[in-house]
């Protein structure tokens, strides 16, 4: 079967997950884990989201986060493993550059953080390496 024709058997539908959903497609798919606490909290913030369904389960996700006008991030992209290589990020992706396209001014900033190969799906839609003119910098709290 082709990536193509898995994809068939595969949904899109543009929803926030739930807590628990949330926090279990990170871990399953090697993000970092998030609190519960965090995720209720950071979640209803969401400008836009997108989960993939494999009949009733959500096996995928991705969100877009941001002030709605200026700045945009395209964050939580995660697939369970049992699914990856199937076209998934791919969709996941399509989904969030419809609605960037529809929804940011033309001089709105999008950016995400690239882990790994993860980049080379992200080239594919148009994003690019900002290094060295900026990096990506991060505060732990």
């Amino acid at each position: 079967m082709t990536t193509e024709q898995a994809a068939h058997n595969y949904q899109a539908i543009a929803a926030v997950p739930d807590v628990t959903t949330y926090c279990h497609l990170r871990l399953a798919s090697g993000l970092s884990a998030k609190t519960a606490e965090a995720a209720a909290r950071g979640l209803p913030a969401s400008l836009f989201a997108v989960q993939i369904l494999w009949g009733e389960q959500v096996v995928g996700m991705g969100r877009v986060i941001g002030d709605g006008g200026t700045a945009y991030q395209v964050v939580d992209i995660a697939v369970l493993p049992e699914h990856q290589g199937k076209g998934l990020g791919k969709m996941i992706m399509r989904e969030i550059t419809h609605y960037l396209q529809q929804h940011a001014p033309s001089s709105a900033y999008v950016s995400l953080i690239a882990d790994g190969p993860a980049q080379d799906l992200y080239a594919q839609f148009g994003f690019l390496h900002t290094a060295p003119a900026s990096v990506g910098m991060a505060y732990k709290v």
